[in-house]
């Protein structure tokens, strides 16, 4: 059972099936938010989690002080995540129907200030003060002696909130993964309500008015920074070796890395020759290839699947929009490129110290 699940844990794989999940809650998600089959997924998790805890390993991962806080806040994404599908989708019913939703119904008119939200602040502040005091006298903080550059971490992780980045870091260069994609995502996080104008959806729950916004939304955030964190937090250890959550971790363990480029895979793979000394023409392939992406993609989308899109956005908003879409999607192509093909660099231009 356990070599079953380790196998399932191998990176390509946990990432695919994270996918798939995500993506079939949202396309049946009238059952997976049914209370019932809810409660049957809590449930099996719950069982699941008995289960590992037997395991030495996996009981000394989850149990690290840096690790607890963690576990609860992927407790907290799945919850919230089931409680606004729910939501919507029960707006969505009603809707259906001729009615208002459920926040238009509920909401009073005005609240104010003070008494209302003091209020509830105050009492948020009290309940979260005394769960913090509740979690200090628990969990021993993790402090560790002062640094010391002969004697480093293993493996050496950068805080929960930084693994996303530092997993970007395995796939892309520097450059890319440490300064332009997070600018890109400030950027874009800018740019939606410039971009995205549209009124439906605005201070209530749904799904169908907005298919959309909120896939991208769970594909952006729980799909590929959530599983980022499950991959760095739980998954790779020493050496940032990956291992199941039931194999220990073995300090030991080395796995031979065979670093291939896009240039050798053209030249010398598919046309059976060697590679160009010039770097323009070894890298020319690549080159096109990236161009070809983020040029000619928007406009093949245009003409088929987002014409609608086109039209109602206007050409200014459309590319703006689908830029920043397809620069997202590059992350999770280039994952599993280089889990498979061990794929390092499309365009690998050492002359100029240019990678993508």
């Amino acid at each position: 059972m356990t070599a079953f699940f380790n196998y399932l844990a191998e990176p390509s794989r946990f990432f695919i099936l994270f996918t798939i999940s995500v993506l079939a809650m949202l396309k049946w998600r009238r059952f997976f938010t049914a209370p019932r089959t809810a409660l049957a997924i809590f449930v099996a998790a719950a069982a699941f989690f008995l289960f590992a805890l037997r395991n030495p390993g996996f009981f000394a991962n989850i149990s690290k002080a840096d690790n607890v806080p963690i576990a609860f806040m992927l407790f907290l994404v799945g919850f919230f995540s089931w409680l606004s599908l729910r939501r919507a989708v029960r707006n969505d019913e009603r809707m259906a129907r001729g009615e208002l939703p459920e926040e238009a119904v509920d909401r009073p008119k005005k609240v104010l200030v003070w008494p209302d939200l003091v209020y509830s602040e105050f009492i948020c502040m009290l309940i979260g003060t005394a769960i913090l005091i509740a979690w200090a006298l628990w969990l021993e903080a993790p402090l560790e002696e002062p640094a010391n550059p002969n004697k480093t971490p293993n493996p050496s992780k950068a805080p929960w909130y930084f693994l996303g980045l530092q997993e970007m870091l395995v796939y892309f260069d520097p450059w890319l993964a440490g300064v332009i994609l997070p600018g890109l995502i400030i950027a874009g996080l800018m740019a939606i309500p410039y971009v995205d104008t549209n009124p439906k959806g605005n201070g209530y729950y749904t799904f169908n008015e907005r298919p959309f916004a909120v896939t991208t939304f769970f594909f952006g955030f729980v799909v590929l920074w959530v599983s980022m964190i499950i991959l760095m937090t739980f998954l790779r250890g020493p050496n940032q070796a990956f291992f199941g959550p039931f194999e220990p971790w073995n300090p030991h363990k080395v796995e031979p890395t065979v670093n291939v480029q896009f240039s050798q895979i053209f030249w010398e793979w598919w046309l059976g020759t060697n590679r160009p000394e010039f770097w323009l023409t070894r890298e020319l392939p690549g080159i096109l290839l990236v161009l070809g992406y983020l040029a000619i993609t928007p406009l093949l989308l245009a003409k088929t699947v987002c014409r609608r899109m086109l039209a109602e956005m206007g050409t200014p908003r459309y590319l703006t929009m689908i830029s920043m879409f397809l620069i997202m999607l590059s992350m999770p192509i280039k994952m599993l490129l280089r889990w498979t093909l061990n794929l390092q660099y499309i365009v690998n231009i050492q002359e100029l110290f240019l990678n993508i």
